[in-house]
């Protein structure tokens, strides 16, 4: 595959690339004429080289739900923080050096607060675990400034749909929906009812747009259920499980929506990938790497302590250098210089069937 040749999507589709780069421009130039005075910057424009990381102290933490935990950040002089919009995201650096992205649920007219919310799961990479346990109030952390992949446009008619701890992006979306008078729903879906955070506060901006759905009450909801609340015309966005996305993507075509913008946990099923082998630095070892698993993952058998987040080609966290082969880039970050460099995030990218890609590792 040429270096020069534009790449594929996030996981092998060759056309949706195109479409959203056209989207991304149009938010680019558009969105910023539809936030609050102050919030100019269109939430998916690149900051400006050089911009200096956030210092943060926690000055809060709250159990918020089952097993979630809410953390108020700010600045330790107390001085106003970096605006943002529904929908961004905070990349914090933990005391271990564990890298991970949280979205923003806290007001965005709050400027001298951030929250988010963090599930503890005992077998995932240990953020989480990390922040349940290890984080206290006066703990003092790094951050980038928010960045934004899950723009709300503020549509007329819109739907949130949130599983479990997807609720995060969606209750500042429901909020400024609230605000600006939308026609809006929100539906709220989990195991039990001591397992969905935020619920008081989002029944306090409007009951009767507000519903929640326990599966130990209600049964597993069907996406066809969900989608049939839509008002008409209107646009979804969707944050949760891997299933749940799924499922409401293909139930979409049949229901009254006409638009969908998801955002997922962790990275998606992978499409159209074929094996392959990574050799870690000069020497090895050699590594297969199956169609269905990413080089990231199959790496870290290996290399635990490779830094990765997002796990969908975004962040750039994962970032390592080729020696040699010939890579599928299929991220969302790289310039086509860096990657021309020799730069590829194993998160999302791939190689030919029976190509080795010598990383320098």
């Amino acid at each position: 595959m040429d270096l020069t040749t534009p790449p594929p999507d996030l996981y092998g589709r060759p056309r949706a690339d195109r479409f959203m780069r056209a989207v991304t421009a149009f938010g680019d130039r558009y969105t910023p004429a539809l936030v609050r005075p102050g919030l100019r910057r269109s939430p998916r424009r690149p900051l400006p080289a050089g911009a200096r990381p956030l210092r943060l102290v926690v000055t809060a933490r709250n159990t918020v739900a089952e097993d979630v935990l809410a953390l108020d950040l700010a600045e330790p002089s107390g001085g106003p923080l970096p605006g943002w919009q529904p929908g961004a995201r905070l990349q914090l650096t933990l005391p271990s050096g564990r890298v991970r992205h949280y979205s923003l649920c806290g007001d965005p007219a709050d400027r001298h607060r951030y929250r988010i919310a963090v599930r503890r799961i005992a077998d995932g990479g240990g953020g989480s675990v990390e922040i349940h346990d290890a984080l206290a109030v006066g703990d003092r952390l790094t951050a980038r400034r928010p960045r934004n992949g899950f723009a709300f446009c503020a549509e007329p008619a819109v739907l949130l749909l949130a599983g479990g701890i997807g609720v995060t992006p969606l209750l500042p979306m429901a909020r400024e929906a609230q605000r600006l008078g939308l026609d809006w729903r929100l539906v709220h879906t989990g195991r039990t009812a001591a397992s969905l955070p935020f619920t008081a506060e989002l029944r306090a901006l409007d009951p009767a747009r507000t519903t929640f759905l326990y599966d130990d009450r209600d049964g597993r909801p069907d996406a066809a259920d969900l989608l049939a609340r839509a008002p008409r015309g209107a646009a979804v966005y969707c944050c949760g499980p891997a299933p749940m996305i799924a499922a409401v993507q293909r139930a979409l075509d049949a229901s009254p929506a006409r638009a969908l913008h998801l955002e997922r946990f962790g990275a998606a099923p992978i499409a159209d990938g074929r094996p392959f082998t990574l050799r870690l630095g000069a020497d090895g070892p050699d590594l297969a790497v199956p169609a269905d698993r990413s080089a990231l993952d199959v790496a870290r058998q290996e290399r635990p302590d490779l830094a990765y987040s997002c796990t969908q080609g975004f962040c750039g966290t994962c970032r390592v250098r080729v020696l040699a082969g010939r890579p599928e880039h299929r991220d969302r970050r790289l310039t086509d210089e860096e990657r021309a460099a020799g730069a590829l995030l194993p998160c999302v990218s791939r190689a030919a069937e029976g190509e080795t890609l010598v990383l320098d590792l």
